[in-house]
């Protein structure tokens, strides 16, 4: 059965130069938001293109020894992004926030890890693999979502999961993004 209503994701990482919007509790994405050319070969009607940025410094002294910083951020990423016009609708736009909202649970997650890492020689492949980990549990999350919400189709299933985002990040209000 043709699906009208696939809605797609695809996680992005672009370098700095690329126009983002940066994940924040108080701004929901709106249409407009949504710069990218509609691929109407593609069955969806929508896509958000998000992503995790991450960077870190690590520094190294005879006093302290071995301490570091690290920057994680939740992307959305307009020029990527795109929706049919007259397709969509209020409820297919509050799919796609949630797949924005999954983002920043996937960062908040990364940076409680990071969090709990202790510095010490080998911290710039443990910080790697952190990364590693974070960017497959935000792909893996992603695609479950629309698996199991049928890209939205499923109300019931679709409701589950902002509620359970909506819980998860209620829970790790401590690393939110700030902005």
């Amino acid at each position: 059965m043709y699906k009208l209503f696939f809605i797609g994701f695809l996680t992005l990482f672009f370098s700095k130069d690329v126009a983002e919007i940066n994940w924040n509790e108080e701004r929901r994405l709106v249409w407009s938001d949504f710069k990218g050319k509609p691929d109407h070969n593609s069955d969806a009607a929508a896509v958000t293109a998000s992503g995790i940025s991450f960077s870190y410094s690590i520094k190294k002294s005879n006093l302290n020894g071995i301490t570091f910083t690290t920057e994680v951020g939740a992307h959305f990423y307009p020029e990527h992004s795109w929706f049919k016009e007259g397709v969509v609708d209020a409820h297919i736009l509050n799919h796609e926030q949630l797949h924005f909202d999954i983002t920043e649970l996937n960062v908040r997650r990364f940076r409680k890890r990071l969090s709990e890492i202790e510095p010490s020689e080998d911290l710039t492949m443990v910080l790697q693999k952190e990364q590693t980990k974070a960017n497959k549990a935000l792909q893996e999350m992603q695609d479950r979502y629309d698996l199991e919400s049928n890209f939205s189709i499923n109300e019931d299933l679709q409701k589950e999961w902002m509620l359970f985002v909506k819980s998860e990040l209620q829970a790790l209000y401590a690393f939110r993004s700030r902005p």
